[in-house]
């Protein structure tokens, strides 16, 4: 994995690479999903993130949400989503890919019927990807 789709502010290990890229992509889908994205879904993707890696700063999680949401407005969704879950898959932190995912949705208050979707759609792309090589 490269980083071309990472803002030039963030960097990390590979693996921490593949973490970050997972949890802000998951935090973006759910954020897309109700049709708006809102400014407590990116605060609680950043303060979660945040937690799990301290070493990342939030305005560095900031601009890869930002950059993330944009990629999934603008490209193949599927791809992208694929793409970025995919080396998370079948791991243990597939359930922290989902946890994210809940997390931003419930950061407003109320689960809108198209976030339960994406997060059953994450549910299963992490159960049903193969882990990449």
């Amino acid at each position: 994995m490269t980083n071309r789709n990472i803002p030039s502010s963030i960097t990390t290990s590979h693996q921490d690479e593949d973490v970050i890229q997972g949890l802000v992509t998951a935090g973006a889908l759910l954020a897309l999903a109700d049709g708006r994205v809102q400014a407590v879904e990116r605060d609680e993707l950043m303060n979660f993130v945040q937690q799990l890696m301290p070493a990342t700063s939030n305005e560095e999680i900031g601009e890869l949400f930002d950059h993330r949401t944009r990629e999934l407005e603008d490209r193949e969704a599927v791809a992208v989503i694929t793409e970025k879950l995919q080396p998370l898959a079948g791991l243990s932190l597939a359930s922290v890919v989902v946890r994210t995912a809940e997390r931003v949705a419930a950061a407003d208050r109320q689960i809108h019927p198209n976030e339960s979707q994406a997060i059953r759609l994450i549910r299963l792309f992490m159960a049903s990807l193969p882990a990449k090589k």
